[in-house]
């Protein structure tokens, strides 16, 4: 990995910096999924209608995706995330207050700014960790999207808490948006300072990352990887109850133990990618993830299964982040071809629910992750793509 000569105490404040981002980031997104099942009896929806609803956010995040990219190669990352971090803060707290109205428009606007907010900061951070970690000249963008699950493992619980002591909706949000905006406003002051010397991206940059093959490679790597987390977040704990006979807490627990090993393999990982690379460590991992996924669903056992979902976590946790590592190698392209890499890589989040229920309704929930593992096998083709890339000149 490329060096560059720079103060140390300067670049760990920007590591930290991005690290706090990362997690405010995570904190905000999670504080309002903690708050749906208020949200919904606020609004008193139907499953269909709240399914709808969601979406808005969704459609925030995907519509982020392209603009983003551009957006933070003209302002930089620290004005992008400073500008993000408000719309998504702005977004939660109108979410509160719609809740509170009882207005589903007010909330699905306020959803949707939330998505669009965390959407352009994600790709915006990506490129300042990426940054961060070409400087330090040694891997922990990884490190950085384990302080995004913190994030959100600590909104999830802040948010049970506002539901268990019955705080109401609108104040619960608003005080989390105050939290994550004011946090990340700070956080950025750390940012690394633009360089004026560095070479500039040409206009049309985002254009041209979509007729590079090694960009697409990466993002069809991100977006399997993205579906192997995607899909155990949002089917673990069902698929569990429904097909291993586990009780609701059980299957609570399993997906708690899934979130703490892709944690673990998220801060741990950078050791590996140092000392291996890239290559041979997604390689492992990719199979880790796959061994493990096999084992959760085929397991007659459950504590059997368990190891087999913490198998999983652990073999899925690096592929997201060291791929848009992989995507930000040349710094002035960067901005670029993260967005590219997000948008493909984001799509799994939108098809992957809706593909694992149409298959579960066929085969039962536990049966559809089969496609897990079926998915992983191409993988290991594009892990080649990743391959570190040499200054440009």
């Amino acid at each position: 990995m490329v060096t560059t000569t720079a103060p140390p105490q300067y670049l760990l404040s920007a590591r930290n910096g991005v690290a706090v981002v990362f997690g405010l980031n995570g904190l905000g997104v999670a504080s309002w999924f903690a708050r749906v099942p208020a949200a919904r009896d606020a609004l008193d929806l139907s499953a269909g209608r709240l399914g709808m609803l969601l979406l808005a956010m969704s459609a925030g995040a995907i519509l982020a995706m392209p603009t983003s990219g551009v957006i933070t190669h003209r302002l930089g990352p620290r004005r992008t995330v400073t500008m993000a971090a408000a719309i998504a803060a702005a977004g939660l707290a109108i979410a509160g207050l719609g809740g509170g109205m009882a207005s589903i428009v007010v909330v699905g606007l306020g959803i949707f700014a939330l998505g669009y907010g965390s959407g352009t900061c994600d790709v915006a951070m990506n490129v300042e960790g990426a940054a961060v970690e070409r400087r330090l000249g040694r891997t922990i963008m990884p490190r950085f999207h384990a302080a995004w699950s913190l994030g959100t493992v600590a909104g999830a619980g802040i948010g049970a808490g506002a539901a268990r002591v019955g705080l109401p909706l609108a104040a619960h949000l608003m005080l989390a948006a105050g939290v994550m905006l004011a946090g990340t406003l700070v956080a950025v002051r750390s940012f690394l300072a633009a360089d004026p010397e560095a070479p500039r991206e040409k206009s049309g940059g985002v254009l041209a990352a979509w007729r590079e093959p090694r960009t697409l490679l990466i993002g069809l790597l991100v977006l399997i990887m993205a579906f192997t987390e995607g899909t155990a977040n949002d089917w673990l704990a069902v698929a569990f109850v429904d097909g291993h006979g586990v009780t609701e807490a059980a299957g609570a627990a399993t997906f708690g133990v899934f979130v703490a090993a892709m944690t673990t393999g998220r801060t741990l990982g950078t050791l590996a990618i140092d000392r291996w690379g890239r290559v041979r460590t997604l390689t492992v991992t990719i199979f880790i993830a796959g061994a493990g996924a096999l084992i959760a669903i085929l397991a007659n056992s459950w504590a059997v299964a368990l190891a087999g979902v913490a198998l999983w976590g652990v073999g899925a946790s690096l592929g997201f982040p060291v791929g848009m590592s992989a995507a930000a190698d040349e710094e002035h392209r960067a901005p670029a071809r993260v967005s590219v890499v997000a948008v493909i890589g984001y799509t799994a989040f939108l098809a992957g629910p809706p593909l694992v229920g149409f298959l579960g309704d066929h085969t039962g929930t536990l049966k559809a992750l089969l496609i897990v593992p079926l998915i992983l096998l191409p993988a290991l083709a594009l892990v080649p793509a990743t391959r570190r890339q040499p200054a440009a000149p």
